[in-house]
């Protein structure tokens, strides 16, 4: 069976990662064994090469998806305008993998605000079929439910595009005591959780608690929202991530098993036991 919704990481490798199954195997394939998406954060930093890009596609089953984040100085130096020469060399890199592509995720940082939005319409406008992308905002001016947020919600609906979730509660209810935790509230927003409603595929960036244990009440409700989209028939993008990255299979085997307690034939995950092939694809 596969699995009805994607679910990923923000990376597909990790050196604390050595029990991921099955082992012989590129860290990708490793990976793409168990997770069906993965968060393309490599991309925002670094544009790789259109070779690496075909070994990536070669690594993957057909069903898997590669959310990839546009390249920083798209988003946050030129804040979308301007970039039309940048985003048609960035797709032409990245084409080996187009029919592995799931939205491409439009990180946008909190200096872009509502004056910014035109660049925002002509941006998406601009995208050639049948790509698409998700939008994460930071401003705050997105958050306060005023004219600013109704535009952009409103303009996103219109185009069937996705507004990204980023759910930080757990994170920011952390005691900021270890430098891990420090560094990912320094580095995430704390944003209220804003969920748009409409056509396009869910995208949800759950940033974790360091403490396993106490994500399971930041998760529940998650778990209830997941649910309901499958037996809708969407297929919702759910992401994990945690301020120690090398914790995310951990958190993984606690999501899985709250899941699988509300969604009909899931299987939790356990890592730290020896498992036949997951059959997910």
């Amino acid at each position: 069976m596969a699995l009805p919704y994607f679910l990923g990481c923000p990376q597909w490798q990790h050196p604390a990662w050595g029990n991921l199954l099955p082992l012989g195997e590129s860290p990708l394939g490793r990976y793409s064994q168990v997770f069906n998406c993965v968060e393309g954060n490599t991309t925002f930093y670094a544009t790789p090469s259109q070779e690496q890009c075909r070994q990536w596609r070669a690594q993957v089953p057909d069903d898997f998806r590669f959310l990839l984040k546009f390249p920083r100085h798209i988003t946050h130096d030129r804040l979308l305008s301007g970039v039309d020469a940048s985003v048609r060399n960035f797709l032409d890199i990245v084409a080996p993998l187009e029919d592995v592509l799931g939205p491409f995720l439009l990180q946008l940082p909190a200096a872009f605000g509502p004056r910014h939005l035109h660049n925002l319409w002509d941006f998406i406008d601009a995208l050639p079929a049948p790509l698409e992308c998700a939008v994460e905002v930071r401003h705050n001016a997105f958050f306060s439910k005023g004219d600013a947020e109704k535009a952009l919600n409103r303009g996103l609906r219109e185009r069937r595009v996705a507004r990204v979730c980023m759910d930080t509660r757990a994170l920011f209810s952390a005691t900021p005591d270890k430098d891990v935790t420090i560094e990912a509230q320094r580095k995430k927003p704390r944003v209220p959780v804003h969920l748009l409603p409409g056509d396009a595929a869910p995208v949800i960036r759950y940033i974790g608690h360091p403490d396993l244990e106490s994500n399971r009440r930041y998760l529940a409700p998650w778990v209830e929202r997941v649910a309901t989209w499958v037996e809708e028939g969407r297929r919702p993008y759910f992401f994990l991530h945690m301020p120690d990255i090398g914790d995310a299979l951990a958190l993984t085997e606690i999501w899985t098993s709250l899941i699988s307690e509300r969604v009909d034939q899931l299987e939790a995950l356990r890592f730290s036991e020896k498992q036949p092939q997951m059959g997910l694809f």
